[in-house]
């Protein structure tokens, strides 16, 4: 398998503004490739903080460009704009529990936008797609930890069905068109610049600000963690390493059970959570656990950062970003 390192290239990065595709193109900026961002910068949270994502990539070698991935005539125009050899599709309409409100959405943003993509990379002649997919195809699987091997076709989610529709029509433009796709499934990523509507972040501003936290399934749950510099490793590991066709978990193989979890914010915070305890949300699951052997074995994959040195860090981040004592 050929490996592409120390060749400059141009990769395309969909969702740059977002919380993994921010720290992919800075990564790669900062091991001298060119970037093109691609963002829409919608409003499903707090735009300036893809804002101030993009700010923080300074003055690097990176093009921006604020479009709708799922527009066509105006995703070809980027790509005659640009000689791309490499595209990492990150972009995405996140979030189980919105999905099941805002259906709408995923059709256009996770279903259309990754066509788009793909129809962009044949017809750009670029062979080598990496593209994000989620822990969420699981479903309610039973077994764990959760392994590319296992069947994946009960969705409890809109969400995850449109994270496994991303999946299939990969493997059709592999298929039928000779792509190089690898998909990434992952695990609850969370560390500095994170997204405010998954936990951490949540959990945070609301302890912070001496609001309650909501508490699903009264705590009996359990993650598995994965903190932002790992997936970022697999990522670009992924982008130096294409296969014909593969989908790759990127989790810590480490399940935190949810109360713990809560712990370890107050221990750091210094403070202690008013706590709603709520009952189970539609499209949630039980357990998320990563089998990460194939990321070991085809990717070098190798994960650091415990649960505890991660929710530091991440506190460290918030504590600056707002300004708080």
């Amino acid at each position: 398998m050929k490996v592409c390192v120390g060749k400059t290239m141009n990769i395309l990065v969909t969702g740059g503004a977002g919380f993994i595709g921010f720290h992919v193109a800075k990564a790669l900026l900062d091991r001298g490739d060119h970037v093109i961002i691609v963002d829409d910068f919608n409003d499903y949270y707090d735009p300036q903080l893809k804002e101030d994502r993009i700010k923080a990539l300074g003055d690097s070698n990176f093009k921006l460009y604020r479009q709708d991935i799922s527009d066509f005539k105006e995703m070809e125009n980027i790509f005659k704009e640009n000689q791309i050899d490499k595209i990492c599709h990150l972009a995405a309409q996140a979030g189980v529990r919105y999905s099941i409100d805002h259906p709408l959405s995923y059709e256009s943003n996770n279903g259309r936008g990754t066509l788009v993509i793909l129809e962009m990379a044949r017809h750009f002649n670029v062979k080598d797609v990496v593209f994000a997919s989620s822990s969420s195809v699981y479903g309610g699987n039973k077994k764990v930890p959760f392994s590319e091997s296992d069947v994946v076709d009960n969705p409890v989610s809109l969400y995850a069905a449109t994270k496994k529709y991303d999946e299939l029509m990969a493997y059709t433009y592999h298929h039928l068109y000779g792509l190089n796709c690898t998909g990434l499934r992952f695990f609850t990523v969370y560390g500095p610049f994170g997204r405010p509507d998954m936990a951490l972040f949540k959990f945070v501003k609301a302890i912070t600000e001496d609001q309650p936290i909501d508490v699903y399934n009264h705590g009996n749950m359990k993650r598995d963690f994965t903190y932002i510099d790992n997936i970022t490793s697999g990522v670009l590991a992924a982008i130096d390493k294409p296969f014909p066709y593969e989908v790759i978990n990127l989790g810590n193989n480490r399940t935190v059970e949810l109360h713990y979890f809560i712990e370890l914010i107050e221990k750091d915070l210094g403070k202690e959570a008013k706590k709603n305890m709520m009952d189970m949300q539609p499209g949630d699951v039980l357990e998320t656990h990563a089998d990460i052997e194939k990321a070991k074995s085809l990717l070098g994959y190798n994960p650091g950062n415990d649960v505890e040195e991660g929710i530091k860090k991440f506190i460290d981040w918030y504590k600056e970003y707002y300004s708080i004592e």
